[in-house]
């Protein structure tokens, strides 16, 4: 982990926060139906965070290693654009991401869990894991949530970067007015 200091500096810069999805997004389990459909479960609290972080202009994406509809279902739900599916070498993704929006690697946050995340996290500006990521994970991440993947973690990292870009009071007073 890193100091607050540094972890303050880095997430006051983020443009663009990515997230990966099984481990992260989800609990990690792949659920299979009688008849081979995949399935996933999603925390409503992280997508609230998701909406609430791109509402301060903040860009959201998705890497991820496996490719599945109900993914593309979740992004379109949450608004969420850029959306890489089947990556196993997700540090290209990454790259063409941060092109295509013309953004610099530091300009990024990004949210793994496991070894497959690695090339990215040692790339993005600020690297986040969730509170069971692993260990090689946790020991190169600038920050770790308390919640599991698919439980929260999300929403912490959300609200992570709204509160140290200054955001946080803003988008809560809505809510209590």
């Amino acid at each position: 982990m890193t100091s607050q200091q540094d972890l303050i500096a880095r997430a006051k810069n983020i443009k663009l926060i990515v997230f990966d999805v099984d481990g992260v997004l989800t609990d990690g389990g792949l659920y299979r139906s009688d008849d081979g459909q995949e399935t996933k479960r999603f925390n409503a609290r992280d997508g609230l965070g998701m909406r609430l972080l791109q509402r301060t202009g903040i860009t959201l994406a998705i890497i991820t290693g496996r490719s599945s509809q109900v993914v593309e279902h979740r992004a379109r739900e949450l608004g969420i654009e850029h959306v890489y599916q089947g990556q196993k070498a997700k540090e290209t993704a990454f790259a063409d991401l941060c092109e295509r929006l013309n953004l610099q690697p530091s300009d990024a946050a990004y949210m793994g869990d496991d070894l497959i995340d690695l090339p990215v996290l040692t790339r993005a500006g600020l690297a986040l894991a969730v509170a069971d990521a692993h260990p090689e994970v946790l020991s190169r991440c600038h920050w770790a949530s308390q919640h599991t993947g698919g439980r929260g973690a999300a929403r912490e990292a959300c609200e992570l970067i709204m509160k140290h870009q200054g955001t946080w009071e803003s988008t809560l007073a809505g809510y209590l007015a």
